[in-house]
């Protein structure tokens, strides 16, 4: 079983407090979750017949490697996109087609639920990561995880991803190299005590559907006790008794 490490960085980051319900408001730094994002979309490996997912990836360690800074932005967000079953009927019968009007307020009943709304972001600014991680199969394979390991570290290594990393929001894009142990980039001196953080927001104990995206893939929040200490948080496996998982 290898580790691999990412040196991941980008101008802006938001990795949302699920306390705050409407106006984001990013945690210090970046999440388990979206560090298995950013693996993820680099490589995944899944099934050919079910399509669901043969493994995931393991976060163990997330290092700063810049200062916390944050940055309040307002911004203006959609609130309703094109889903797949209109863009089929209007592909069928491009008559039907109803545009949507990214700057109406209201619909023709009245209601506000079209158009863009202002949110107030607390974002972090320029951030820097080093974030290490394992590949956990669901059915351990000797050659199926010497392909995912030497996949990986291919398309890390000439930076290929299957779909653009981003770090926390999708506009907010992230870039990634791979990273060799030993490098001289050290965490900064930063220790905190976070309290309850979010560890991911799907079952991870099962395999799922590659992305995690399918309509039967029902959400399951866990959560775990985050501290850094000198700039590294150290991230418990997910079945782990210091990870608090939700019912379903």
């Amino acid at each position: 079983m290898r580790s691999f490490m990412l040196e991941v960085w980008g101008e802006l980051a938001c990795f949302t407090r699920p306390e705050f319900k409407v106006e984001r408001f990013s945690y210090p730094l970046i999440t388990p979750s979206a560090a298995r994002g950013i693996f993820d979309a680099i490589y995944l490996d899944f099934d050919p017949q079910s399509k669901k997912s043969l493994m995931y990836w393991q976060v163990e360690r997330i290092e700063v490697l810049r200062p916390v800074r944050y940055i309040s932005l307002m911004r203006n967000e959609v609130k309703e996109k094109a889903s797949l079953r209109n863009i089929q009927a209007w592909m069928k019968d491009p008559a039907s087609l109803e545009p949507l009007y990214a700057d109406a307020t209201r619909d023709e009943t009245g209601q506000d639920t079209r158009g863009r709304t202002q949110r107030q972001t607390m974002a972090l600014k320029d951030v820097r990561y080093r974030l290490s991680a394992h590949a956990v199969l669901y059915r351990e394979d000797p050659a199926l995880r010497q392909k995912i390991e030497h996949s990986f570290e291919r398309r890390a290594r000439a930076g290929q991803c299957i779909y653009q990393p981003y770090l926390g929001c999708r506009e907010f894009t992230g870039y990634f190299r791979l990273a060799e142990s030993g490098e001289e980039a050290r965490p900064v001196d930063y220790n905190e005590k976070i309290g309850w953080m979010l560890y991911d927001v799907y079952n991870l104990s099962r395999p799922g559907s590659p992305l995690r995206t399918d309509k039967g893939e029902k959400p399951r929040i866990s959560l775990f006790e985050a501290e850094v200490v000198k700039g590294v948080l150290l991230v418990p496996p997910y079945d782990s008794e210091q990870v608090k998982k939700g019912v379903g």
